[in-house]
């Protein structure tokens, strides 16, 4: 529920005078970890000297740095939980250029890596963390939460940044100018945001200003993202079923309150509150009442140690946000509805003078979830008729989603990679299995570079055409070891007889292409039974895509019938992957957020079915 302010019978100074006579017996100590990309991470834990209970993790504001969260955290004064704080990559005592990412998602991976150290080195466990980001920190945050699907305790986001206010008139568009025009050139703007808006706190406000770790730029590129990043976490606000906090500043000039409020009515947990203080500017963690704040935060995760977790539904495909949106895109538009004759032009356009490209006449040709599609996907050589042709085929190969099916790839031969150095054996070769491998290109083009002998694969698909084209790249490569095989992905029995039996599976762009689960459940049932104990699953998923609306209503799928996607929350697909026998050990995910790639472990026992 919402509320404004204090709790009732509590007066501001009462709240205050109470939060100062608290303390905590902590240790602080300061690491840093590599990142894979060579970055020098800077980070702050605080330990209590007894039992840890819990496990906060804390990312600063923009601008910020850990250090600038010390107060912060022995303000909570929790004696029984473990607090963690980074310095975000470009940004206080961390490498990099200053105030410089990528992109937005670089720093969410980063967030990914830096979890996953402090899992192996400090014993942070998951399901006993919560999860604490302010201002662009909540975002980068709220959107791991979301797109990674942890198995979170909670997350407190503190004066969110879902809309940044731009007081400059067209602002954003003269940004994405920018951008266009300088090309790779690194781009950053300046905060104009001075400490006396931030907080009412002088003596806050002055420490800020002198601070010299404070980083005033920020890259062009991160801002824009986050735009785009905050608008993802609104749209599937349905499905975010972690226990949120949200907290915001009645008087803040620097993020949209209407929007935060917005993102709260529409998010999915069932534990949830928003509380807003009246008067507090942006930086609520270091105004003049910040004890409220911190009040307010103390009463959320101690409350979250009587809450019980609920397992993650594997009925979504039958009731929830997904299937609601499935089944509107299903209904036909009414006759006299605007989006209707939109969709309706557009449909027409690439039917008549869209054929002039070689990519969307293969699409109406084979369907644009084809096989045969992705691998002109995965060429990005524009052809067609003509110039006009060509410019066309640029356009479509440059759409989100064929932007992301190729980074997919990238990510996808790099856990491959992973997978296979780490069930290499030397007495026997590894055996993969790909049980819709299309015609079979990224395996192909992974195991043309290892060269090393050390590998067999079967590579099945359901279409004779597909293994024809996979059989001739194996050839002109010179592969040896590769079989390939007609083979339905969904015969449970027929996945569960694979012999040899694969210390690597793939299942790459197919679950995405079918709403249901019970069929995706029994595929990986099937591929359970098949694979021994620490044998290593790559799945594929698309939580997220900006054109489904488009997709649905303007294309055409492999079976000629109109493309109605059913998003599939990685949540959801995690809990399949889990109740068929695996667990997910690491993930990849785009800039777009539309596609992730994920590698499980086939675990020890040999369960599998339904949990």
């Amino acid at each position: 529920m919402a509320q404004e302010g204090p709790e009732e019978g509590t007066t501001m100074k009462q709240a205050a005078m109470s939060a100062k006579l608290r303390s905590a017996d902590l240790t602080e100590s300061q690491h840093r970890v590599t990142l894979r990309d060579g970055l020098d991470l800077f980070y702050r834990v605080w330990r209590p000297a007894g039992a840890v209970r819990r496990h906060l993790i804390v990312l600063h504001r923009g601008h910020e740095h850990s250090g600038r969260l010390e107060d912060v955290v022995q303000g909570l004064a929790l004696e029984d939980t473990a607090v963690y704080a980074w310095d975000a990559r470009g940004h206080g005592r961390s490498g990099g250029d200053r105030g410089w990412a990528e992109s937005f998602m670089e720093l969410v991976r980063d967030l990914e890596e830096w979890v996953g150290h402090l899992q192996a080195e400090h014993d942070l466990e998951l399901e006993r963390t919560v999860l604490c980001g302010h201002s662009v920190g909540a975002i980068v945050a709220a959107t791991w939460a979301q797109a990674f699907a942890p198995p979170l305790a909670g997350q407190i986001l503190v004066t969110p940044a879902f809309r940044i206010r731009l007081y400059v008139p067209f602002a954003r568009a003269g940004l994405k100018l920018l951008r266009r025009l300088r090309g790779d050139r690194r781009t950053y703007v300046k905060s104009y945001v001075k400490a006396g808006l931030l907080t009412h706190d002088k003596a806050q406000a002055r420490q800020y200003e002198s601070d010299p770790l404070i980083t005033r730029d920020i890259a062009v590129n991160v801002l824009l993202d986050l735009r785009h990043a905050a608008g993802r976490l609104i749209a599937d606000a349905p499905a975010m079923r972690t226990p949120t906090l949200v907290l915001a500043g009645g008087s803040d000039w620097v993020v949209d309150l209407a929007t935060e409020k917005r993102f709260f009515e529409r998010l999915g947990a069932s534990h949830k509150s928003l509380r807003v203080f009246p008067g507090m500017y942006h930086d609520i963690l270091h105004e003049v009442d910040r004890d409220l704040v911190l009040d307010e935060m103390r009463r959320f995760l101690t409350g979250l140690d009587h809450q019980s977790t609920s397992p993650t539904p594997l009925d979504a495909d039958q009731s929830g946000p997904s299937r609601d949106e499935q089944l509107e895109l299903e209904r036909p538009l009414p006759w006299y509805s605007p989006r209707r004759w939109f969709f309706a032009g557009q449909r027409l356009a690439l039917a008549t003078f869209g054929r002039a490209s070689a990519g969307i006449r293969l699409g109406w040709e084979t369907g644009f979830d084809s096989g045969r599609s992705l691998d002109y996907v995965y060429e990005n050589q524009p052809r067609g008729l003509g110039l006009f042709g060509r410019w066309a085929d640029r356009i479509y190969l440059d759409s989100p989603g064929w932007r992301g099916i190729r980074q997919r790839r990238q990510h996808l031969e790099g856990l491959l990679e992973r997978a296979l150095d780490e069930r290499h054996c030397a007495s026997r070769p590894v055996h993969l299995v790909d049980i819709a491998t299309g015609a079979g290109r990224y395996v192909l083009s992974t195991l043309a570079r290892r060269r090393s002998g050390t590998v067999t694969a079967c590579l099945r698909d359901n279409t004779e055409g597909n293994l024809r084209q996979g059989r001739a790249t194996a050839l002109r490569l010179g592969l040896e070891g590769i079989s390939f095989e007609l083979g339905d992905a969904f015969d449970e029995e027929a996945l569960a007889r694979l012999q040899p039996a694969p210390d690597v599976a793939i299942v790459s762009g197919l679950y995405e292409l079918f709403p249901d689960n019970l069929p995706v459940l029994t595929s990986l049932q099937g591929l359970a039974r098949a694979m021994p104990a620490g044998a290593l699953l790559i799945y594929t998923g698309q939580p997220w895509h900006p054109q489904l609306e488009t997709i649905a209503r303007v294309l055409r799928n492999r079976d000629g019938a109109r493309w109605v996607m059913r998003r599939r929350s990685q949540e959801e697909l995690d809990a399949l992957v889990r109740a068929a026998g695996f667990d997910k050990v690491a993930m990849e995910i785009g800039d777009d957020g539309i596609f992730t790639v994920s590698l499980a472990r086939r675990r020890a026992d040999r369960a599998g079915g339904a949990q």
